[in-house]
């Protein structure tokens, strides 16, 4: 499941935060532009895990700078029991070209 940009900004402008964001990018990218996800790079996403499994049940939103990154986080927390993770669709190159 991916959620597109302007679906993601649209709940968040209306102030839905019925979900959690993970942002598995790098340190350095968060600090140039980030939208408020929870830093989560996803080389250690895997040691994350623990962190995390109060969401397992709950919609998490993880993105990256184009959307591969987080593609694979998905599919790892997906394999990990996390019920309802979605991918945002094109990362942050997408949602500064929005």
């Amino acid at each position: 499941m991916d959620i597109s940009v302007k679906d993601l900004k649209a709940r968040m402008d209306a102030g839905d935060q019925d979900f959690v964001l993970i942002d598995v990018r790098e340190p350095g990218e968060h600090d140039a532009f980030n939208i408020g996800g929870t830093l989560i790079p996803v080389g250690t996403i895997a040691g994350a895990v623990g962190d995390l499994e109060a969401h397992k049940d709950k919609e998490v939103i993880v993105y990256c700078r184009s959307g591969a990154r987080s593609g694979m986080a998905q599919g790892f927390l997906q394999q990990q029991g996390f019920k309802n993770v979605r991918n945002l669709t094109g990362g942050m190159m997408a949602w500064q070209a929005m």
